[in-house]
């Protein structure tokens, strides 16, 4: 799998607690790489990173991504020979409560890893995390591609696009033809979903906590649309261009999106709809209501142009929409009826997703 290039080399995760981080952990785990993970605490209880017991299965550093002495002293001393930075500020409703906060790690902890990359003597393959928010959203109906205009109209998406700015300065100031044993390179996705992840004001998060207590869930914007991804999806992405950028300089630089089909495009209430028919969960009260409260505004529709990942990376997504509704349904019906054997399930689902892939002879998986 990612033609066996990260067995047996040591591999940085910033983020490693988080929902994604922690996937992406187990995985890279699964295909014999040495994790270390760099992360300021555990974001969420329940937590999957507790939950499939990841402590005991990498070197973990506590710290925050904003103290860049300690970053450097765990990169110069465990000199990883890939980086994934997922670190962040991830929820939109945090950002308006707390938009200090969220600049600083996104944007300045991301200016952090980039400065202590100046000072890396070997070579080091950097995947630097972002998110489809990072695009100066016009709600148009086709995709984005890569070249188009970053912004943010929120915290949230500004201190992304802040980052990407970072990141491109950064780039051409230091690392383009000069500092060449870094290889780095930015990936964009969104509407993430997928067994474990429990942060707040996230809507599927929200309706598996209330389903599972008999309770209904309240639902802001109920015609919105979003091309809902698995998590899965996104992170064989993030692991097809960290193998892409140590085989090659070619890709310095370059930002890639990593989005479902087309075809995943679901409103907010087909999504929980199918979600919940395929839970099982039997309840008398209804599985949601719609409400007026609407703290913030809310895209209505967002979507990616995958082509460039296509054409230079050979990846495509792998998943259909009712794929993506069953893994997910799959995980929380299985946490909640047995929690200790979340571990091996949540492995078990990597495998399946690979196996997918393999079948459909797509590149990126062999």
């Amino acid at each position: 799998m990612f033609n066996n290039i990260y067995n047996g080399k040591k591999v940085l995760v910033t983020g490693h607690t988080g929902f994604k981080g922690s996937w992406l952990s187990l995985w890279l785990i699964d295909i014999g790489a040495t994790v270390v993970g760099f992360s300021n605490g555990i974001p969420t209880s329940p937590s999957i990173y507790e939950d499939t017991n990841l402590a005991s299965k990498i070197t973990n550093y506590s710290g925050d991504i904003r103290n860049i002495e300690l970053l450097e002293e765990v990169i110069l001393n465990e000199k990883p020979e890939f980086i994934f930075h997922l670190a962040a500020q991830p929820i939109v409703s945090e950002s308006y409560a707390d938009p200090v906060g969220t600049i600083t790690t996104n944007a300045i902890g991301t200016m952090n890893l980039l400065e202590v990359l100046r000072k890396v003597e070997w070579e080091c393959s950097v995947v630097l995390i972002t998110s489809d928010k990072s695009y100066d959203n016009v709600e148009w109906v086709w995709g984005y591609k890569e070249s188009d205009s970053l912004g943010g109209k929120d915290i949230y998406s500004g201190s992304k696009g802040a980052a990407e700015l970072i990141i491109n300065s950064y780039h051409h100031s230091f690392f383009d033809q000069k500092i060449t044993n870094v290889r780095m390179a930015v990936a964009r996705a969104g509407n993430v979903i997928g067994g474990g992840d429990w942060a707040k004001d996230r809507i599927v998060v929200d309706c598996m906590r209330a389903w599972y207590s008999k309770e209904t869930v309240e639902i802001r914007c109920p015609d919105a649309t979003r091309p809902w991804q698995h998590v899965l999806e996104p992170l064989s992405g993030y692991l097809a261009l960290g193998e892409a950028l140590s085989k090659s300089s070619q890709l310095c630089g370059e930002a890639f999106n990593f989005g479902p089909r087309a075809e995943q495009n679901r409103t907010v209430v087909e999504l929980l709809s199918d979600l919940f028919d395929q839970s099982n969960i039997t309840s008398k009260k209804p599985p949601f209501r719609i409400t007026d409260n609407i703290p913030f505004k809310e895209a209505g529709l967002l979507k990616l142009n995958c082509d460039k990942a296509l054409f230079h990376l050979k990846w495509e997504a792998n998943l259909d929409y009712q794929d993506t509704v069953q893994f997910t349904s799959d995980w929380y019906s299985r946490y909640h009826l047995n929690i200790d054997d979340i571990d091996n399930f949540t492995i078990k689902q990597i495998r399946e997703y690979a196996e997918m892939a393999r079948i459909k002879g797509y590149k990126w998986v062999l």
